[in-house]
């Protein structure tokens, strides 16, 4: 069976207009963005892509750069403005207003690297490197393993010291170096893409590969854990044009998978994303990536390039989108939005994006992690991934193990293992001089509990009784060292942060709760008030589970808060 591919036109409630409005545009900054832009298409869903251009090439995006952005792409100055202003990585400068310096290093904040020094880390370099640099602290960067994190422009430092940054910042070294990985070639001489093309010279069925997934039993890697194949029924039996969104924006404090296996297998991932658009009948393909990760950026513009150049098999069109530094950018909804060049919000639901998606056509969402065992299960069998797994569950999962561990890192363990069996055998023990004290089985949004609950399987469903869940199974270990209250107040100042500030729940209740947070004794009553409006009343994730490190600590660690 071929590959059918029906093109996307954007329906008529996303036409451009027929003129900007507004001030009028400088014309040396016309030029420079005509310059920038090239022969780029100036669509509206590609705002944020030609936003990137600027701050790229001028390390940040004037007014007069803005309002002829605007002019461009026959928008309002307000509506760009409005757009550029939502991301963290655009640095709106207003006129009058002093540009920042040429060169910003960020020093992740997030959990683990708190753990590791990254508070004392970012007072030694704005002492060491001055007023010429910026140096701002930063939400997780997805290097957990190699915590403590800082990033040079673009270029991340393991281990971080002020010495190293230091060193990296007089040598101007400011990109991303991509390692040694699996190029298209060497992909395929060992075999790759050999599945693919059999499901699309018609030698498997798409009702065959959907059982195989099906009896899998393979969930959502993203975190919502919802059934691949099911999904794929779903989407399919709805009217085509369908497209496909794969979230990689990954910015979950703790969760690192995602970028481990782009970095060194990517078309492993390419190759089930095929299969999955064959088998939905997918039109079009948009890969949303974080824009934390440069390497893998550029990683995947090289490896696309070269699969389209010279395909296995016919191929769906694949674009490759460039986040902006939002974690609210991970629900999906909000991703969809922000592929649509907007601002990052989420969508109140229904409809879900199966059915009224990216462009308001039917959209199957998923993890890369989860198309990444797409090729296995249909090459070895759904019994082969549902024959893995421990304590009654089935499966493979990627835990991202990061804290008080000997061997941090990306570790694949069978799915219901315990947070004691994976220290103990995947991740070399405790640290020296470390005892097990406390985990957070998913994350900042999975909630925490005390080394005492550490038999529990590790797995969809098996922590909900506890009032956590795994998630991404990003999975962080504290010690006799740490407090479970303080890692609490670490998250919560990350989801505070975060908020879009869409809804009021999420948007104040995080901001109350992180100060309620910072008294030595917790006003319980209060926090737990705040807890059911935001678990309640909130639109997303984000501030549905935000009260989950709260509740933990109050229920399991409650002589540290009263």
């Amino acid at each position: 069976m071929n590959q059918v591919i029906i093109p996307i036109k954007a329906k008529a409630k996303d036409k451009r207009r027929g003129a900007s409005k507004g001030r009028a545009s400088d014309p040396k900054a016309l030029a420079e963005v005509r310059s920038l832009l090239g022969a780029q298409p100036r669509r509206r869903d590609l705002l944020i892509e030609h936003l990137h251009k600027i701050q790229d090439s001028y390390g940040h995006i004037s007014a007069a750069h803005l309002v002829a952005l605007a002019r461009e792409m026959k928008l309002a100055a307000a509506e760009v403005y409005e757009v550029a202003t939502f991301y963290h990585h655009f640095d709106v400068v207003k006129e009058g207003e002093t540009p920042p310096p040429a060169l910003t290093v960020r020093v992740c904040d997030s959990l683990t690297c708190e753990l590791s020094g990254a508070n004392e880390l970012l007072l030694g370099l704005k002492r060491a490197l001055g007023e010429g640099v910026r140096v701002l602290p930063a939400p997780c960067v997805g290097r957990c393993e190699q915590a403590p994190v800082a990033v040079v422009g673009q270029n991340p430092v393991a281990q971080a010291t002020v010495d190293k940054v230091r060193q990296l910042v007089a040598g101007e070294k400011t990109k991303c170096a991509t390692g040694k990985y699996k190029t298209y070639a060497n992909y395929r001489n060992e075999g790759g893409y050999a599945i693919a093309a059999e499901c699309l010279a018609g030698k498997r069925t798409p009702n065959a590969v959907i059982n195989a997934m099906e009896h899998s039993g393979l969930r959502g890697l993203g975190g919502a854990g919802f059934p691949a194949g099911r999904k794929w029924k779903i989407v399919r039996a709805e009217p085509a044009p369908r497209v496909m969104a794969v979230n990689i924006d990954e910015g979950e404090p703790g969760t690192f998978k995602d970028r481990y296996y782009l970095e060194r297998d990517p078309h492993r991932f390419l190759e089930g994303l095929i299969i999955a658009a064959w088998a939905v009948q997918i039109s079009e393909v948009y890969i949303y990536l974080r824009d934390e990760y440069a390497g893998c950026r550029a990683i995947l513009e090289r490896e696309i390039k070269a699969l389209q150049k010279d395909p296995p098999c016919p191929i769906p069109p694949i674009h490759l989108r460039r986040g902006a530094g939002a974690y609210i950018c991970g629900e999906e909804s909000a991703m969809v939005e922000s592929i649509e060049g907007k601002r990052g919000m989420p969508r109140l639901r229904p409809p879900y994006l199966a059915q009224v998606g990216l462009f308001g056509y039917p959209t199957l969402e998923h993890n890369m992690e989860t198309l990444y065992w797409v090729r296995d299960i249909v090459e070895k069998g759904g019994d082969w991934f549902a024959s893995h797994g421990r304590n009654g569950r089935q499966g493979l999962r990627s835990f991202s193990v990061s804290g008080r561990v000997n061997k941090p890192g990306v570790h694949l363990a069978p799915a219901g293992i315990t947070v004691k069996e994976l220290i103990a055998e995947y991740c070399g023990g405790m640290l020296p001089g470390h005892r097990f004290y406390a985990y957070l089985p998913g994350g900042a949004s999975g909630g925490i509990l005390p080394a005492t609950m550490g038999d529990i399987p590790l797995d969809f469903d098996t922590l909900n009784q506890y009032g956590c869940f795994i998630g991404s199974a990003a999975v962080i270990i504290l010690s006799g060292k740490d407090r479970a209250a303080a890692a609490a107040r670490n998250v919560m100042k990350f989801f505070a942060d975060e908020s879009c500030g869409q809804c009021t729940p999420c948007r104040v209740g995080t901001a109350k709760a992180g100060k309620l947070m910072q008294e030595p004794k917790w006003d319980q009553g209060l926090l737990e008030e705040l807890s059911g409006a935001m678990a309640d009343a909130s639109i997303c994730g984000l501030g549905q589970a935000a009260p989950n490190p709260i509740r933990s600590v109050m229920k399991y660690f409650p002589d540290e808060v009263k």
